[in-house]
């Protein structure tokens, strides 16, 4: 439907008054804040202190690269230790810079939203006889205009969910890191002690060799001795490549080059435990509110309910409206004609009166409210069974510690003063032996169970829960058979 008017205006003054107040008033209607990655990447260091440390940034300059280089070196030229690991992959890691460009560009496309459209211009020439027709339409939807707040009230919560989406990538990165960073130091030192079962059984079994050919031993007792060294070397291999892969995969998560990795220096051990355990009050029931997975869920629910109304009206109709100028010239008389009126344009619905449009909002809507649901139901429970995990752990690892290794060194030097004694032989004593590292390698595996929980329990305080993913190497030793003395 159009309408327009012949009526001339005859102030100019007003006519540029009106224009200006026009275009003053779609300039203020269209107006919407840009997005600043840099200040939604601070807003993410002060959210998550114990995750960056205040160290997340996206580079985009050469002298930022040069700063993360330079820090990545300074890193690399000492053992690194688990809050080395979690700085060097903030600067180092291409992963990490493409999870906050994946973010900026989430949040413009949120940004967008709340955006008026561009108004169109469209212009036309038509001659008949002896006259010329010239048409200038400038139009707009209206149905944006008066749709814009409401757009941009969705904008301004996508974009929240963009950041929100931020904070729960860096969480979840840096908990792998800091995993990966555990898994590789066990199983560095985890390999030392099954090199030092490996040789204790070689040395059992040369001796058996000796023995044999002496004729002290029999075939079945060397065969003995020999079955457990071959048991022995195949556990080195296994913790050998256990050792490499672990190493490897601190390596893709830190973002290293091949020199790099070549430069990156472990430390011989893991931490000591803590002297205290996180209390359960710590892990309290308010925690759920304050998880990411929980807050994007809510945000996406509070934006499922504005986009329904929203796509209620669109899914109807649409209407767009213009000012029109049109010129015509009568060449045959000289004269010169103009037009001025508008145009409203709107879109019936005849054939799509939008059903399946509402149809799929309302089933967005309910898919919302319930994952919001699960989400929140979930969380308690995930943060029972982390903390559990987290608990477990611990006490396992203390007990080792306190109880189970000192008896073991116990049972060690004892078996050392009865050798001195006589009263074992030398395979009794390396036997012991090997019992003695097998203990030790257990006691580190339930180390390193108790600080791959640790970080499962920090992300799933704060973020979604991780797997704990341990690698493990068999620990399990044999007394080496009959012996002799």
């Amino acid at each position: 439907m159009a309408m327009a008017s012949t009526n001339e205006d005859k102030n100019p003054m007003a006519r540029i008054i009106r224009l200006a107040a026009t275009a003053a008033a779609v300039l203020v209607l269209a107006g919407c804040a840009t997005v600043d990655i840099d200040q939604s990447v601070k807003d993410t260091n002060e959210a998550l202190p114990g995750f960056t440390g205040g160290k997340l940034e996206l580079s985009r300059t050469g002298e930022q690269r040069h700063a993360r280089e330079k820090l990545s070196s300074e890193l690399l030229a000492k053992p690194l230790s688990m809050d080395g690991a979690v700085q060097l992959a903030l600067a180092n890691s291409p992963s990490v810079q493409a999870l906050i460009a994946q973010s900026w560009s989430e949040m413009a496309t949120a940004n967008q939203v709340g955006r008026i459209g561009n108004p169109i211009f469209a212009f036309e020439r038509v001659r008949v006889g002896e006259e010329l027709e010239i048409g200038r339409l400038l139009s707009i939807g209206l149905l944006d205009l008066i749709t814009l707040p409401q757009r941009q009230v969705i904008s301004r919560n996508q974009v929240a969910q963009a950041r929100t989406q931020l904070s729960a990538n860096v969480v979840e990165q840096v908990s792998q890191v800091r995993q990966a960073w555990v898994r590789a130091v066990a199983t560095r030192q985890l390999l030392a002690y099954a090199e030092q079962v490996n040789r204790s059984a070689q040395a059992s079994a040369d001796l058996a060799r000796r023995m044999q050919q002496a004729g002290n031993f029999s075939k079945l007792q060397r065969a003995r001795q020999q079955a457990f060294y071959a048991d022995a070397a195949s556990q080195l291999a296994s913790a050998t490549h256990a050792a490499t892969a672990a190493r490897e995969e601190l390596v893709r998560q830190l973002g290293l080059t091949g020199e790099q990795a070549r430069e990156l220096k472990l430390p011989d051990r893991l931490p000591d435990l803590p002297k205290q355990a996180q209390a359960p009050t710590e892990v309290s029931a308010a925690a759920t509110q304050q998880r990411l997975d929980v807050q994007l869920s809510r945000l996406q629910l509070e934006n499922a309910g504005r986009s329904q109304g929203l796509t209620l009206l669109n899914s109807l109709f649409d209407i767009e409206a213009g000012a029109r100028r049109d010129t015509i010239f009568d060449n045959a008389e000289g004269t010169k004609e103009t037009g001025r009126g508008f145009e409203l344009g709107i879109r019936l619905p005849l054939f799509d009166w939008g059903g399946a449009q509402r149809a799929s909002m309302n089933a967005q809507s309910l898919l919302a409210a319930n994952r919001y649901d699960s989400v929140v139901r979930a969380a308690s429970s995930q943060l029972r069974e982390s903390y559990s995990a987290y608990r477990t752990t611990y006490d396992i690892a203390r007990h080792y510690r306190d109880e189970v290794v000192p008896l073991r060194n116990t049972i060690s030097e004892e078996n050392v003063l009865r050798y001195n004694g006589m009263l074992i032989g030398v395979f009794e004593l390396l036997a012991d032996h090997r019992d003695q590292v097998g203990t030790v390698m257990a006691a580190i595996n339930a180390q390193q169970q108790f600080w791959l929980a640790e970080a499962g329990l920090q992300s799933s305080l704060i973020g979604k829960p991780i797997a704990m993913g341990a690698t493990s190497v068999s620990t399990s030793t044999g007394s080496g058979g009959e012996a002799g003395h």
